[in-house]
């Protein structure tokens, strides 16, 4: 299993998001609404004999502020743990990432909060996964 992978498969199952562009690698400059999925940590051989490594992805969403409650409104559709929009449910409709992962599971959203790249602030919000993989 490679990590690349697993980050093209996360972001194949966020396309689902009618209307959000993904990336599984970091853009120079990313067009929102956006999300972003971001390696955070490899845990090697969390069973013997190499049985098992757990990734842990940080899924940053990044939205438009046009106006501020636009933009929360758009933010508050990808935090909710189901719907059309929701990040959870997206990310864990292929919870084996097309045979890539054992099985995933969105643990938390964290830091909904804005977001300045450059001379443009935005909205965000950052999701953690974390995908098992067995070896």
């Amino acid at each position: 299993m490679t990590i690349g992978a697993l980050r093209t498969g996360l972001a194949t199952n966020l396309a689902a998001i009618s209307g959000l562009r993904t990336s599984s690698f970091i853009p120079d400059n990313p067009t929102p609404p956006i999300a972003i999925v971001i390696p955070q940590r490899i845990e090697f051989d969390a069973a013997m004999a190499r049985g098992m490594d757990t990734y842990t992805f940080e899924v940053l969403v990044i939205a438009q502020r046009a106006s501020e409650r636009g933009a929360q409104d758009t933010l508050d559709a990808y935090c909710n743990p189901t719907g059309s929009k929701s990040i959870k449910t997206a990310l864990q409709s292929d919870r084996t990432l097309g045979g890539a992962a054992f099985d995933l599971r969105v643990t938390e959203m964290s830091s909904y909060a804005p977001l300045a790249i450059g001379e443009t602030t935005y909205l965000s919000a950052t999701f953690s996964v974390t995908v098992i993989t067995a070896t």
